[in-house]
């Protein structure tokens, strides 16, 4: 049976932290816009702030997409899985903000990831719930987690900052959504 909680306890922070992956889902304002669902994984790439704040890196590579939405709306729902042990899932239904580069806060919040921090960081997405839940999970399957792919470390970690940069501006999903949205402010400033 599913249950409303008011704040990220010890307990949910536990199970949030444990998972290898999550989801994220926006969605623009327009009746007629895309909705988005991202898997999100790379281990310790997400964290817990305090009972009321997420926090996880976003990279470059792949669409802006929940960038735009955010910056539009900032509507924002979280998604852990219990893919091994019992059966569960946790979602933060929130308000999200990405914190980009320039911004004095992204310093902070970067170092607080340790070493999860990597070539091609674009942001550092915070979220603010609004509520919390957890339902059953009786229907989600038992998935065996072989570990982390290192292809997106790989392929960025190749390129220095100043190189990231101009990807960035040279692909047209980092622009703007695909419903025209804003996303990415570029050109994206160097990493302080």
């Amino acid at each position: 049976m599913g249950k409303v909680y008011e704040r990220i306890d010890g307990r949910l922070k536990k199970f949030i932290e444990a998972q290898p992956m999550f989801f994220t889902a926006t969605a623009p304002l327009a009746a007629d816009g895309h909705v988005n669902l991202s898997p999100k994984g790379r281990a310790g790439t997400w964290r817990v702030l305090d009972e009321q704040r997420v926090a996880y890196l976003d990279f470059g590579g792949s669409h802006a997409e929940t960038i735009a939405h955010l910056r539009e709306n900032g509507r924002i729902t979280l998604m852990w899985c219990a893919f091994e042990g019992p059966p569960n899932i946790v979602r933060v239904h929130g308000v999200g903000e990405p914190v980009f580069r320039d911004d004095p806060r992204f310093a902070e919040l970067v170092e607080g990831f340790g070493a999860a921090d990597g070539p091609g960081l674009r942001a550092v997405v915070v979220v603010t719930a609004k509520l919390i839940s957890d339902t059953c999970g009786f229907a989600v399957p038992f998935l065996d987690y072989r570990g982390d792919r290192t292809l997106h470390a790989e392929h960025f970690g190749r390129k220095t900052d100043e190189e990231f940069r101009a990807y960035c501006e040279t692909k047209p999903f980092n622009h703007e959504s695909i419903d025209g949205l804003p996303a990415v402010p570029l050109p994206l400033p160097p990493r302080p």
